[in-house]
Parts: structure tokens; C-alpha cells; sequence
């Protein structure tokens, strides 16, 4: 049976190791190990699970773990043991200054609103306990609201398959699209960037990376099966979602005539709406792709008519004469 290395299981793995190790005062043989360690029961063999033990007595050791390695003795021949010294694990008493615990405090007041609302609040609680005569139950930052947001629908299921390493499927309209379409993604990240949730991930149909604004989310996000493309190591969730909220915003702005009546998806972003004759309106509307936009526009056919700036114009004649060709027509 072969063992999952996804980065979920790799920490759960690490983790029993560690439990593993801090539970013995005395140093434990790889052959033993091997049995109360879960994961390891599922390796096929001695030299696979050699490997695997190597490498991960490397990432405790990494992590600050003290590892310690000593000679068994006795039956097992002088073969190597192993353990973790509680005293040298054991965090020492933890004490913050008055401004480290007001920084401590305003972050966890940070989910507040969102889905990881009763961690931060049971996290503030134990560390607002250690300082002396602090109950833990006060909240000292009443009126103060750092809030990162979290609300959009999308948002709870999001966090939980990124977390847990699921792929991922939701419909999405994309800037400058007449309507939505269904996204089947390996979720890496979420970030937040002025004011907005973006998830940044591995499109499976498209096969490259991709991020996605939450807000355009438009169903329900349903979860799948173990991720199969991972995160990249010198991704940056942060520079990347910058420069697309960077190239997503308005680079001018249109006008165009829509009929009364038509074109309300138009009507609610638009700068401003005022009549310009009967049964005609003049809408200013932001833009960041021409043609996105374009294709937008022409999307209405004859309830819309571009009128700036000129590119724009002939992008949008330019896809209605498309259409009038491929009906056999003529403009």
C-alpha cells in the first residue's frame, strides 16, 4: 500500500512522530518506531521506510525539535535509539510587554467576523491568562476593529479545503464575461488585498495557475478529491495576487447608450446613468481589458451601443460584424 506524502499527511505524520518520541524517557529503535507510528505501518519496505524516517528525522531537526540519537545497548546491540528530551522541547515561560500584547490582541480581534472566529477568541484567551491578574475574559479592545473580512459566501469552504489540501470546483465569471463558468482548482492560498479575498491556485482545465477574486464567486464551492498539483516553494500568494488586483482594476473609462430596460449588470457598476433621449440612457463605465468589455457589449447586440473610446468602438462593430458574417448577412 503506498503512503500518502501529500502535505497534509506529511504533518499528521510528523506530528505522531513527535507524540512518539515525547511519550518514552527511553530511546526507541527505528523497529519500534515503525509500529507505533501509524504511517510507517503502511510501507512496503525496510528500505522505503529507512528513507522516509531519515527524511523526517531532517524536518523535526529543521523545525528546532530536539532530536536526540543515543546507543541503546543490550538486546538491540548497540543500535541507535531514539527520543526527545521534554526539558529541552518545553517552551520556557512566556511573558509580552504591554505593546507585543496589544499587537497580540488586535490580531486575533482581526477574525472576528469570520470562520476562524472561535480559534482566535480560545488563542486571546490563553494569552491574555498569562499575564498576572488578567482574567482572559475582558476584551480591552472594544471599538477597535481591524477587520479582514471573511464574508464572502465562498470564503468558509475555501479556507477548509486549502487547508486540508482539496481540490476544489465553483462557478466564476471573470472580469468582463457575459455570464459564469464551472472552475475546477487546486487551492494553494487565500490572501487578502484591499478589502477583498482572492484565492490563488492550480486550474486543472486551463493547467496553469490562476487567481480568482472570491466575490465572483457565484455558487456553491463544492470539495474533491487530494490535490495533485502543490504549491510551488517561491510562490509568493501575496506579490502575485498584488499584481493582479494591479492589472483587475479600472484603466478608463467607457460610455456607451443602453436601451431603457436593458443591460442591468451595465447599470449597477457604472459611474453614472443619465437620459440622453427617449428610451435611450448614457452610461459611464469603469473598465480594465478593452476587450473583455468589447465582448461584454456586443454580448447585448442592438440594446447597446459603445460610443468611447474609439478602440473600444471598433472592437465591438468589429465582433458584431463577426456575428453577421457567420449568419450570412451584412452590415
Amino acid at each position: 500500500m503506498a503512503v500518502s506524502n501529500t502535505p497534509r499527511a506529511k504533518t499528521e505524520r510528523l506530528m505522531n512522530l513527535t507524540m512518539c518520541l515525547l511519550s518514552t524517557r527511553r530511546a526507541l529503535p527505528k523497529a519500534r518506531i515503525r509500529t507505533m507510528v501509524e504511517a510507517y505501518q503502511g510501507v512496503e519496505s525496510d528500505e522505503a521506510f529507512d528513507r522516509m524516517f531519515e527524511r523526517d528525522k531532517d524536518e523535526l531537526r529543521g523545525l528546532g525539535i530536539p532530536l536526540v540519537t543515543e546507543q541503546i545497548g543490550g538486546a538491540f546491540e548497540d543500535e541507535p535509539g531514539y527520543r526527545i528530551d521534554r526539558r529541552d522541547y518545553a517552551l520556557p515561560d512566556l511573558s509580552f510587554a504591554p505593546d507585543e500584547l496589544a499587537v497580540i490582541g488586535l490580531a486575533s480581534r482581526v477574525w472576528s467576523h469570520a470562520a476562524m472566529a472561535p480559534s482566535a477568541a480560545t488563542a486571546w484567551r490563553k494569552v491574555a491568562s498569562l499575564e498576572p491578574g488578567d482574567s482572559g475574559t475582558e476584551d480591552p479592545f472594544v471599538g477597535i476593529e481591524p477587520n479582514l473580512g471573511g464574508s464572502e459566501p465562498a470564503f468558509p469552504a475555501l479556507q477548509e479545503a486549502t487547508v486540508a489540501g482539496r481540490t476544489v470546483t465553483f462557478d466564476y465569471t471573470r472580469s468582463g464575461a457575459a455570464g459564469p463558468q464551472t472552475r475546477r482548482v487546486d487551492p494553494w492560498a487565500l490572501t487578502s488585498w484591499h478589502g477583498r479575498w482572492y484565492l490563488t491556485g492550480h486550474d486543472l482545465d486551463r493547467d496553469e495557475q490562476r487567481i480568482y477574486r472570491l466575490s465572483r464567486i457565484s455558487s456553491d464551492v463544492r470539495a474533491g478529491g487530494e490535490i495533485t498539483r502543490h504549491r510551488p516553494d517561491d510562490l509568493d500568494p501575496q506579490q502575485a495576487v498584488a499584481r493582479f488586483a494591479e492589472g483587475d482594476q479600472a484603466k478608463g473609462v467607457a460610455t456607451a447608450r443602453v436601451r431603457t430596460g436593458a443591460g442591468h449588470a451595465l447599470r449597477r457598476r457604472a459611474r453614472s446613468v443619465e437620459p440622453v433621449e427617449d428610451g435611450w440612457d448614457r452610461l459611464e463605465l469603469p473598465y480594465g481589458s478593452t476587450h473583455g468589455l468589447a465582448d461584454e457589449l456586443a454580448g447585448y447586440g442592438g440594446d447597446v451601443v459603445a460610443e468611447s473610446p474609439d478602440e473600444l468602438v471598433v472592437a465591438v462593430r468589429s465582433r458584431l460584424d463577426g456575428v453577421l458574417a457567420s449568419l450570412g448577412g451584412a452590415r
